[in-house]
């Protein structure tokens, strides 16, 4: 029986994303070890919107192709919202979308102290906790979980924002002192959800893949990211978005907010679960009517 090479980043979360992946394809007779490929976002430091969108995914895209490997796992939030014809790409069981606050003392945001420093280096975080705390400083941070934990517990910042799936994913979901609910801090559009690809070419990897697939999820992170590509926006953009599916219908909020935090536009809309990109597409001419195009300019 063939096994398939199941290409990652290295960081701890990524390897531990990768593993659950592992386990489930194991779960349906399908055999699968890690192959960490290293991404130029893993060696260079700076922001991500100086290095580039896509630098987290491109270098495994590269490695899938040449036949590195034969499984590529991503966060699906930092992939390109435009389809790349030669990888066929599914959607396993989302983890939890939220946002989450690591704060000194078991703080939450509305408790920090005036003028606190929190980490992040997120346009869409910087924007909505502007919103809701002007008075604080956002100070631009990088590195895996450890590292921006540590700058909270040396004193170093106040509190930092991470994604909530991250913490759930490694086992450390109890340090978060805070986790947003989403109709006051939207997440980022597909957050918590994982992107698994192979190539187009191989029908045993592209058979191997069906068996994760998760029809709410695909449909969920559908309609996050038709917001995003409509609106021609990058990851990195000020734009949040967030979709439920219950039954046979999907609800779809999102927003765009200006980095400051002074002005919020948001639009909501429900509608049939199949038809997740149009519903995507009709919230982002809303927000666009509603000025969205003057914001991300």
């Amino acid at each position: 029986m063939r096994t398939f090479a199941l290409g990652t980043r290295g960081s701890l979360l990524a390897t531990t994303q990768s593993g659950h992946v592992i386990a489930d394809l194991a779960a349906h007779g399908v055999s699968a070890e890690i192959h960490i490929v290293t991404t130029p976002g893993d060696v260079n430091m700076a922001p991500v919107e100086r290095i580039g969108v896509g630098v987290f995914t491109q270098a495994l895209r590269d490695a899938l192709e040449r036949g590195e490997c034969d499984i590529a796992v991503h966060s699906m939030k930092d992939l390109p919202t435009a389809p790349d014809p030669r990888f066929v790409q599914v959607v396993p069981q989302r983890a939890d979308a939220r946002d989450c606050l690591i704060a000194r003392d078991g703080l939450t945001l509305a408790d920090l102290p005036q003028g606190a420093k929190v980490g992040t280096g997120a346009p869409r975080r910087i924007s909505q906790i502007k919103a809701l705390r002007p008075d604080v400083e956002c100070v631009p941070i990088r590195g895996n979980i450890d590292t921006r934990i540590a700058k909270v517990t040396s004193g170093e910042l106040d509190a930092v924002v991470l994604a909530y799936a991250g913490l759930c994913r490694v086992g450390r979901e109890a340090e978060a002192t805070e986790v947003f609910d989403p109709k006051n801090f939207l997440p980022a559009p597909a957050q918590g959800a994982l992107a698994v690809e192979c190539r187009v070419d191989d029908a045993e990897a592209s058979a191997a893949l069906e068996t994760l697939i998760d029809a709410a999820t695909a449909r969920s992170a559908t309609a996050e990211r038709a917001v995003l590509r409509a609106l021609e926006a990058g990851c990195t953009a000020p734009v949040a978005a967030h979709a439920i599916v219950e039954g046979d219908e999907l609800e779809l909020s999102a927003a765009v907010i200006a980095l400051d935090g002074t002005r919020k536009l948001v639009h909501s809309q429900r509608g049939p679960a199949t038809e997740a990109e149009a519903i995507g597409q009709e919230v982002a001419e809303a927000l666009l009517a509603l000025g969205a195009a003057d914001i991300l300019n």
